[in-house]
C-alpha cells in the first residue's frame, strides 16, 4: 500500500493539524492524496503541501471509506463523534485527543518506546497518541525503565501556552504587551494572569485534589511502560512559554544503576538528544532547544541527595511536535511499513 493511501487530517487548521500537515510533507510519507478536514466555518480554506493549495473539507460531510489513515487532532468531542466513523469505514485512526487513551482495547503508542502495541489497532481501528507531557517523558525514561525498572517517579511540569492551543498563544501575547503597557489584564483561558507569572492548575481538578492533567501523567505512564506499579506524583504548572514543555524529573529506579550508564543509555535513545554539561548553557531549554525541532532533549542528570537509587533530570520538548503532531505522524509511519 505504500504511496497509494489516501491520508485524512482532521482538525487540519488548528497548531497542531497544520504541524501535522508540515511534518507529513518534511518526511516525504508515502502518500497518493492528503485530505485536510475542519468544521464548516472553516470550508475552502487552502492548506500548502507539496506546493499546491489543497482545500479543506468538512469533517461532518466527509466519506472515510475511500481514505486508509486519518489523523485527528480536533478535540475529543469531534473525536468521540467521529473516530468511530471513520474506524468502522475502513479507516485507521490515529487520535491525538485524551478521548480513547484509557480504553483498554485502544493501543496507547509513543513510537520509540512500544511500537509493538500498534498491532492491537485492529481491535477498535484506533490508535491514541499520548498527552504531550507524557510523551517526552516516556521518550526519556524508557531506556532507564528497561535498564534499571522505575519504582517511583515525582514530577513538576513546566508547560508552554501552546498547550492549549490558538486561545493560549494569543492570551500570554495580548497580556504580554497589555502588562507592559501599564494596563491590567483579565484571564480568560487560564485561571490567572499567565503573563509574567507561573499557573499550578492545567484542566479540571479531580475529587483528589490532582488536576486531569496531572493524572494523564499517571494513567498514560503506567500503561505505556506496561507496569501499573510505577508510582507517579505530578504537578502540572502552565508557563509564560509559547512552545515547549520543561520537566524536573525525579525518579526512584528498583536496581542500582550509575550516572554514567544512565548517560550512555540516554545518549543511545531514539528520539533523545544528550546536554548534560555542567557550565551555563550546558543544559535545554524550551525556546533556545525544544521550539520548533523534534528531539526530547535532556540534561541536569544528577544523583538524588536524599534516595540511594534516585535520579535527577530535566526534560524539554517541542510539545506541539513530538508532544503531538510528529509521534502521531511516526505512528502513521510505523502502521504503513508493518501493518497496513
Amino acid at each position: 500500500m505504500t504511496g497509494d493511501i489516501t491520508v485524512a487530517v482532521a482538525g487540519a487548521t488548528g497548531a497542531v493539524g497544520r504541524a501535522m500537515t508540515a511534518i507529513l510533507e518534511e518526511r516525504d510519507f508515502p502518500l497518493k492524496r492528503l485530505v485536510p478536514l475542519a468544521s464548516a466555518r472553516s470550508a475552502g480554506t487552502m492548506i500548502r503541501f507539496r506546493g499546491q493549495d489543497v482545500p479543506v473539507q468538512v469533517l461532518e460531510d466527509y466519506d472515510f471509506s475511500t481514505t486508509q489513515l486519518a489523523l485527528f487532532s480536533a478535540g475529543g468531542s469531534v473525536s468521540a463523534r467521529f473516530a468511530p466513523i471513520a474506524a468502522q469505514a475502513g479507516c485507521v485512526v490515529v487520535d491525538n485527543t485524551s478521548e480513547f487513551r484509557q480504553h483498554d482495547e485502544v493501543p496507547l503508542v509513543v513510537a520509540e518506546v512500544n511500537p509493538h502495541a500498534l498491532a492491537d489497532y485492529r481491535k477498535r481501528n484506533i490508535v491514541a497518541n499520548p498527552n504531550c507531557s507524557t510523551m517526552q517523558l516516556m521518550v526519556a525514561l524508557a531506556p532507564i525503565h528497561r535498564a534499571a525498572g522505575i519504582e517511583r517517579i515525582n514530577i513538576a511540569t513546566y508547560q508552554s501556552v501552546s498547550g492549549a492551543g490558538q486561545q493560549g498563544i494569543d492570551e500570554l501575547r495580548e497580556q504580554t504587551i497589555q502588562l507592559a503597557a501599564g494596563e491590567s489584564v483579565t484571564p480568560r483561558k487560564f485561571g490567572d494572569q499567565i503573563a509574567y507569572n507561573v499557573v499550578p492548575h492545567i484542566d479540571s481538578f479531580q475529587d483528589n485534589g490532582y488536576t486531569r492533567e496531572e493524572m494523564k501523567l499517571v494513567w498514560e505512564t503506567r500503561k505505556i511502560l506496561e507496569d501499573p506499579n510505577i508510582g507517579v506524583n505530578p504537578t502540572a504548572v502552565r508557563v509564560p512559554v509559547f512552545y515547549g514543555h520543561a520537566e524536573a524529573v525525579h525518579l526512584e529506579t528498583r536496581d542500582p544503576i550509575d550516572l554514567e550508564a544512565v548517560r550512555r543509555l540516554l545518549s543511545e535513545a531514539p528520539g533523545v538528544v544528550l546536554m548534560d554539561s555542567r557550565e551555563a548553557g550546558g543544559y535545554p531549554t524550551p525556546a533556545t532547544h525544544a521550539d520548533g525541532t523534534d528531539p526530547v532533549f535532556v540534561g541536569r542528570i544528577r544523583r538524588d541527595l536524599t534516595h540511594p537509587k534516585g535520579i535527577d533530570m530535566w526534560v524539554v520538548s517541542d510539545n506541539v511536535r513530538k508532544g503531538a503532531a510528529l509521534n502521531s505522524v511516526q505512528l502513521a509511519e510505523l502502521l504503513v511499513k508493518s501493518h497496513l
